[in-house]
């Protein structure tokens, strides 16, 4: 928001406020502080810490990204590339030319094992068939970027008429074809992890082909991805940063005056929720687009064009989380660095089915192993959509009796006996700012929405800009901070603490109808829990993770609740 006039700037120069402390709004402050006619700047954040979905943190003995994981297409054409490189927080190898030079076409790279829900190891050569199939389909979707009319509304539905066609010539057996599906509905849900969507049903076939892909093989940062964030706050002056300052309503197209500055107008006031109100003749809005989304109709007064108001609801916004498994020994060999998962019975032919307590973790992708860290081996999974939202009203136990479950059936064909797939720490609470991680790499256009060029010119004067998480390519777009409408993407919400919860595992202790092992902590007292050998306060729990059944036993279901 910017001065159309009406009131003479300061003879220092104008007064900026920047709206949002986040890799957007410090780019924009950085900028503007190298300006020979440098502002009187400041930068107004909601929280005690700068960065926005830009979260590293110290836990399992190392550096745990819960908000922005990569640099996508690290090359010199990236600017958050170069703001890394500039203040080396990147090694050697993803300095290197050929690492910047590698084409990968922004798709995510192959698994290293991939398992069937039933625990069969499936092919990597029919894995990578599929792939190949899928993501020349997504690279089709390119082809309609400038098209007046396209054949189909939305992504899925290009999608899945491409894959029944290419299917009804498959020459196959049966349970072959099933499989082929399914390895494809899992590239699908892998793809609405990465565009932040619960279904490329929502997605707009005709602007999905505005994102930009760079060259260059995905890298992370050795140090946290945090590091670059903290450069960018040093490379401020001190006074720049006001933390713990919400704004609550911006005021625009006004005539604002303060005591401090007689006979001075500003267009633009700004209120705080602490009742602080800060005049000011630009502001630049960075607030991630599902607060701007949920805020709309009055965080702006006046309220915002028709035009401007229309291009942030068509904006698409999803929910991604990130679900971090720790065990005290790897199941999985010691070059793996990606497990696939894929759900037999599914196939992007068949329409979604509801989210159900039972059946919410088959929308998960699969799970990255992070490098170790000393004796710590943990895994990280990433889950997207109504279902990701789902497993946020969950409990961490349920949770991680969920996918233990998941885990000890999908790898029953690896080299580890099922006991030793349970992890004894889980670190995901969606209620903490670490994990709560919605949207996507574009902002997607919603089915109906006109793409990219006409919304920049709707915002045209509104740089509403952002942060992913999901997919830190879009940091591109928001360190640049200027029209290019990627727009912004995981909404963090306050509050909450890390859960670390302890597995009991025993071989001799089992579920009376299914022979499972108790997998779920359970405080209290009881014989179970004496013969266990567990500290004093815990015992096995009285449900069975597998069954359901009420009651653990050595040979009978016993109740021990």
């Amino acid at each position: 928001m910017e001065s159309r006039g009406g009131g003479a700037e300061a003879s220092g120069g104008p007064r900026v406020l920047v709206v949002g402390g986040g890799i957007a709004g410090l780019g924009a402050a950085q900028r503007l502080c190298r300006h020979p006619a440098s502002p009187h700047l400041r930068v107004l954040e909601a929280t005690a810490r700068a960065g926005g979905r830009i979260r590293s943190e110290r836990s399992f003995g190392g550096v745990v990204e819960v908000g922005a994981h990569w640099i996508h297409g690290p090359s010199q054409g990236n600017p958050v590339f170069q703001l890394a490189a500039r203040y080396g927080l990147l090694g050697e190898r993803e300095l290197s030319e050929e690492n910047q030079l590698l084409e990968t076409g922004g798709h995510v790279g192959l698994p290293s094992v991939c398992y069937s829900s039933s625990g069969a190891c499936v092919s990597l050569q029919l894995v990578a068939e599929m792939a190949s199939l899928f993501y020349g389909l997504i690279d089709q979707t390119r082809e309609f970027l400038h098209s007046t009319k396209t054949p189909v509304p939305s992504v899925g539905d290009f999608l899945k008429r491409e894959i029944g066609q290419l299917a009804a010539g498959w020459t196959e057996d049966e349970d072959t074809r099933k499989l082929k599906l399914a390895i494809l509905n899992t590239f699908l849900n892998v793809e609405c992890c990465v565009s932040g969507t619960h279904s490329m049903d929502l997605v707009a076939l005709a602007p999905f082909g505005e994102y930009t892909v760079l060259p260059g093989l995905d890298c992370t940062f050795a140090g946290g991805y945090q590091g670059l964030t903290d450069h960018l706050v040093a490379s401020l002056p001190k006074d720049v940063m006001v933390f713990n300052k919400p704004v609550k309503t911006v005021h625009w197209a006004g005539a604002f005056q303060e005591a401090a500055s007689p006979g001075e107008t500003f267009p633009v006031l700004v209120e705080c929720e602490d009742g602080d109100r800060l005049p000011a003749h630009h502001v630049i809005i960075t607030v991630p687009l599902g607060f701007l989304k949920e805020r709309l109709d009055t965080f702006f007064v006046p309220p915002l064009p028709p035009d401007k108001a229309e291009a942030v609801k068509k904006m698409g916004f999803g929910t991604n989380n990130k679900i971090f498994l720790e065990f005290e020994e790897p199941f999985w060999e010691p070059a793996c660095q990606h497990i696939q998962l894929v759900w037999e019975d599914s196939s992007p032919l068949q329409d979604a089915a509801p989210v159900l307590p039972d059946t919410w973790y088959r929308k998960l992708i699969g799970f990255l192993v992070l490098p170790p860290c000393g004796s710590v081996h943990v895994l990280c999974g990433f889950i997207a959509g109504l279902e990701s939202e789902f497993m946020e009203t969950l409990s961490d136990e349920e949770v991680l009796t969920s996918l233990t479950h998941v885990l000890r059936k999908a790898t029953a064909a690896g080299p580890v006996c099922g006991g030793g797939h349970a992890p004894h720490v889980l670190l995901h609470h969606a209620r903490s700012p670490a994990l709560r991680l919605a949207g996507g790499r574009p902002p997607r256009w919603a089915v109906g929405a006109t793409g990219a060029a006409a919304m920049a010119q709707a915002l045209g004067g509104f740089p509403v800009r952002g942060v992913t998480a999901a997919a830190p390519s879009v940091l591109t777009g928001a360190y640049r901070g200027w029209p290019e409408p990627r727009g912004p993407g995981p909404e963090a919400r306050p509050g909450g603490a890390t859960a670390r919860i302890k597995l009991l595992k025993c071989p001799c202790v089992r579920c009376g109808l299914c022979s499972q092992a108790p997998t779920l902590p359970w405080r209290g007292e009881g014989g179970v829990g004496r013969h266990l050998g567990l500290p004093r306060g815990w015992q096995v729990p009285s449900r069975c993770a597998s069954s359901g059944t009420r009651g653990f036993g050595m040979r009978k279901p016993v109740d021990t609740s």
